[in-house]
């Protein structure tokens, strides 16, 4: 009945309408969430890089978005917002270097030495790498006794060595911290795999993930450097290389990873394949070629003669 169908129809939008303010009520976008957590744009991603906020994919592409509850566990911390801000300030080497009330050079030879981790890095307008830094994790280093005699004694000689021979470990450092953040944001198995991929040259990829059609769907997942100028420009490139591992320990550390997580990702899911081929129709055998007309009729009257 008419009527049957229009009720039907109007039950199902409301269901759909509810789900959607439900939804709508649950989660918010990384933007709102942001305003909602007083902080600015790069604070808010920080806060993430570093796992202080947690967001989760939107089903629907719309890209991250963050739990309401999450939201409400950070606004009931102790000192809301300063506290939050505090812990996602990021410094770089002059502003570090004054937090921990050491020269600028005794910072640097920490970081290169990897006992100070950047978070993130930005290229200045000479396309020189500026390295940044947690600023609580500066602090929580200075207050550590352990390491007074790295901020104020002599450097040790096995390690000066290592600086003398050019020993610096901040690309590596934040590839890594870099790859805790990819790992928490993936909720799938190849988009696991794939977060490890991303720190390796393809080649080097492709030693340990042989099957085409595995290297092919793994590629989907590949994520990208964070960006810093227009794709394919000079500061792009050199974005492409600080997140492409060099050493050859990390190589091998990381295609070991790689090999573990893909053989789960094809357990979990396999990798879509091409659909085989269905077999064509025999080819036609050619007929053998017909004497012409005027030619058969000759044959025919030297055969009657």
């Amino acid at each position: 009945m008419p009527g049957h169908h229009i009720r039907t129809h109007d039950a199902t939008a409301t269901v759909t309408a509810e789900r959607t303010s439900a939804d709508r009520d649950t989660w918010v976008t990384t933007g709102r969430a942001a305003r909602e957590l007083c902080l600015k744009r790069s604070e808010f991603d920080l806060a993430v890089r570093l796992g202080r906020i947690r967001t989760a994919r939107d089903d629907c592409g719309g890209g991250r978005r963050v739990a309401r509850a999450e939201i409400e566990r950070l606004r009931a911390g102790p000192g809301f917002p300063e506290t939050l801000r505090r812990s996602v300030r990021a410094v770089g080497t002059t502003e570090g270097a004054a937090l921990m009330e050491v020269p600028k050079t005794r910072f640097t030879r920490l970081a290169r030495l990897g006992l100070l981790v950047p978070v993130s890095f930005r290229l200045n307008r000479y396309r020189a790498v500026v390295w940044l830094y947690p600023a609580e994790e500066l602090g929580l280093f200075r207050a550590d006794g352990r390491n007074a005699q790295l901020l104020t004694g002599r450097t040790p000689e096995s390690l000066r060595s290592r600086l003398d021979a050019g020993l610096d470990l901040r690309p590596r450092n934040w590839r890594a911290r870099h790859l805790g953040h990819l790992l928490r944001q993936a909720d799938d198995p190849w988009a696991r795999a794939g977060a490890v991929a991303s720190l390796l040259d393809p080649l080097h990829a492709s030693q340990v993930v042989e099957d085409l059609c595995d290297r092919s769907h793994l590629g989907r997942f590949r994520e990208q450097p964070p960006a810093h100028g227009a794709p394919g420009s000079p500061a792009a490139h050199l974005a492409r290389d600080l997140m492409t591992a060099r050493d050859p320990d990390e190589i091998a550390w990381l295609q070991a990873d790689l090999a573990r997580l893909t053989q789960e990702a094809r357990d979990h899911r396999p990798a879509p394949r091409p659909a085989p081929r269905r077999p064509g129709p025999a080819p036609r055998t050619p007929r053998a070629a017909e004497p012409a007309r005027g030619k058969l009729r000759g044959l025919l009257g030297r055969w009657r003669r």
